[in-house]
């Protein structure tokens, strides 16, 4: 199985922990490690500078509070001289949880989407794809800007919401990326049984923690093997099918 890991947070791993990785994943070709803030950007083009196989996305996860002025200048300032180091802008999008949570007002929401827009336009300057962090009811309001710059290399990761935003986002070329989540999550099942095989790829997300199988256990890319059976299952493809049409849609979303 030659697989991509389209979504994950090496940065965030312990050194040992991605050296273990690095060195029992030999059938991954490439992470493809997206970043939460400044700092991280660093981390992970360190890390990719010393292990080829990382490749760098550079963002401002948007489930933290809002950088100030002069740090959202210096973190832009810091991609555009990097930018010919990342294969993407990200993680990007808007702080759904945070929301939920009644921790964000209107008001501030307001400058989550403004900060947004700014990381739109500049992927579509730099012509770079854009990994987004957009569920459910946050989902059109990124469409919405994602169609505003005619921004079409647009990475959905772990993308759950409503049948009507799905069909959107399928007709503009979208692509998801799918969690070990789909093993045991009628939801995530759900989405790969409508979603086209053609805009799919597949992820971790670590070291976020899975359920189900993956209880207790450290989250690593051989837990893909099984998200691989799971929509193979769903689609009613061969594991061989499936695994290299995931892997060809990865190369060419992100030009790895």
């Amino acid at each position: 199985m030659r697989m991509i890991d389209a979504h994950i947070h090496l940065d965030h791993y312990k050194d040992d922990e991605i050296k273990l990785l690095l060195e029992e994943s030999s059938m991954l070709d490439s992470f493809v490690s997206v970043s939460f803030d400044l700092e991280s950007c660093k981390r992970n083009l360190q890390l990719a500078r010393g292990y080829d196989r990382v490749r760098p996305a550079f963002g401002f996860h948007p489930e933290q509070p809002l950088p100030a002025e002069g740090e959202r200048k210096e973190l832009f300032k810091w991609m555009d001289e990097h930018r010919s180091e990342m294969v993407a802008v990200g993680e990007v999008g808007l702080p759904y949880y945070l929301r939920l949570e009644g921790k964000i007002s209107p008001q501030e929401y307001q400058l989550y989407i403004e900060l947004l827009d700014s990381f739109i336009q500049r992927a579509k300057e730099w012509e770079k794809p854009i990994v987004l962090h957009a569920v459910y009811d946050d989902a059109p309001v990124v469409c919405d800007l994602l169609e505003k710059y005619s921004l079409k290399k647009a990475h959905f990761h772990w993308f759950k919401g409503d049948k009507k935003t799905i069909a959107r986002m399928r007709g503009n070329g979208y692509f998801i990326s799918v969690t070990p989540d789909v093993v045991y999550e009628e939801e995530i099942q759900q989405l790969v049984a409508v979603y086209p095989l053609e805009q799919m790829m597949i992820e971790t997300d670590g070291p976020w923690p899975f359920e189900g199988p993956f209880t207790g256990k450290m989250t690593q890319p051989n837990m893909m093997e099984e998200s691989i059976r799971m929509i193979a299952g769903i689609k009613g493809l061969s594991v061989s099918e499936v695994t290299t049409k995931l892997y060809e849609n990865t190369v060419s979303f992100y030009q790895l």
